[in-house]
């Protein structure tokens, strides 16, 4: 349980800004980043900004067990938005520690503000004050997943598997930081670990922009399991690298600072922006194009090529876990089919001879296993460059037979991000 122990002093303003917060991440696709980027979000006191953020996430990783718990106490459906104003009750007395005073006072409060709210004043108290005598239980792992992911991840990697997955929903994750210029005195003054490959987990938390060595450019934030496919392009100082639907821009970071020539091709030019800053941030160069990875009109090709493909971002659930929720099963069968799309664009732009590395962020196998038979079928110049054990700094239970990899978000003690990852060889 996170210790909020003053998060009962943040008002409602902070409450309905979480509140919009939820709404936004259970309605759509990108939905809370959406709303955080918003500015009447972004003009909130730091301090209410903080703890809208702390208590959307709190309730996200916990959304499972608290709506069984609220379904055993609702008679009758009420709206939506009164339904999510009792989900961050629960969320604030459960999870974050806030007094169960505060936490049912401010909830009967922020429903009170609403038109359609005020008949609920007395349901909110009544449901929230019975759960504060009888807690409910926030841990079972079959509750913490959407039940057709549980099953999903169940059927691909066995039931273990799928409940060591889905307890990590509830765990606020450390921070993974890539390091341009890596010196102990950096992993100590960070408080951090040396993951496998090189990544540094850090165990500081707040502004990270605060942090030593931020300013001077010598760290950038990257999950552990993200920073993977990059290096096992194994990039040479000379060589030229393209890097397909680049933002946020870590792999095109790692592709520079190996002394490559490197070209970040992303749809978003506003993603983009990001990108060359922190480019800029850490002294590194890369030519950036703004086009779909498919279409990029460009008829250079390249010695390696890295394709991080748009898909279901299921992988990244301890540190987005609305994405769990906001996810539905027709998307993957969508997303593969652009996946398939994009892998035979980006092998059109590899050098006989050249590499070529697809990967995901997503634990679904119609977007990861599935897609290499097709690819190979498709694009016979091709062929598998199995990877060996622990390359790149993957765990070493993540190597498939194949010599592809299936990192699991509990093959590293503290959590990582999912991901498939292939790498392919172009013949001469």
């Amino acid at each position: 349980m996170t210790d909020l122990s003053a998060s009962d002093a943040a008002g409602l303003p902070a409450r309905r800004a979480a509140l919009d917060l939820l709404a936004a991440a259970l309605n759509r696709r990108t939905g809370f980043d959406e709303a955080a980027a918003t500015p009447a979000f972004r003009n909130l006191e730091p301090r209410d900004r903080g703890f809208a953020r702390a208590l959307v996430l709190a309730t996200l990783r916990h959304l499972g067990p608290i709506d069984r718990a609220l379904d055993g106490r609702i008679s009758r459906e009420p709206p939506e938005v009164v339904r999510n104003i009792l989900r961050l009750g629960v969320a604030q007395a459960f999870v974050l520690g806030t007094p169960a005073f505060a936490a049912v006072g401010t909830s009967v409060d922020l429903v009170a503000e609403l038109k359609e709210g005020r008949a609920f004043k007395g349901v909110i108290n009544a449901i929230l004050r019975g759960l504060t005598r009888e807690p409910p239980d926030m841990t079972d792992p079959e509750l913490l997943a959407p039940p057709w992911l549980f099953s999903r991840w169940a059927a691909a990697f066995g039931e273990p598997a799928a409940r060591a997955m889905a307890t990590l929903i509830a765990a606020e994750p450390a921070t993974d930081l890539s390091v341009k210029a890596p010196s102990p005195d950096l992993t100590i003054a960070l408080e951090a670990e040396e993951l496998p490959g090189g990544t540094l987990r850090s165990a500081l938390r707040g502004e990270i922009s605060t942090w030593p060595g931020f300013a001077d450019g010598v760290w950038w934030v990257q999950d552990a399991s993200a920073a993977v496919p990059a290096r096992l392009l194994d990039m040479k100082p000379g060589e030229t690298a393209l890097d397909l639907c680049a933002a946020p821009g870590g792999k095109t970071l790692q592709l520079a600072a190996t002394g490559a020539s490197v070209v970040a091709v992303d749809r978003s030019a506003a993603r983009l922006v990001r990108v060359a800053e922190n480019l800029a941030r850490m002294g590194l160069t890369a030519e950036t194009a703004t086009d779909d990875a498919g279409g990029w009109p460009d008829q250079r090709t390249f010695d390696a090529v890295l394709l991080d493909a748009p898909c279901s971002a299921t992988g990244t659930y301890r540190r987005n876990p609305d994405v769990l929720w906001a996810a539905k099963p027709g998307d993957v069968a969508a997303l593969a089919g652009v996946q398939s799309r994009l892998l035979d664009s980006a092998a059109r732009r590899v050098k006989p001879g050249g590499r070529l590395v697809y990967c995901v962020c997503s634990l679904e196998p119609e977007e990861g296993e599935a897609q290499t038979p097709g690819f190979l079928s498709r694009n016979p110049e091709f062929a598998l460059a199995p990877m060996t054990p622990g390359e790149g700094g993957a765990p070493e239970a993540s190597l498939r037979s194949d010599g592809t990899l299936r990192i699991l978000p509990h093959h590293r003690v503290g959590g990582t991000d999912g991901f498939f990852v292939a790498r392919y060889v172009r013949a001469g």
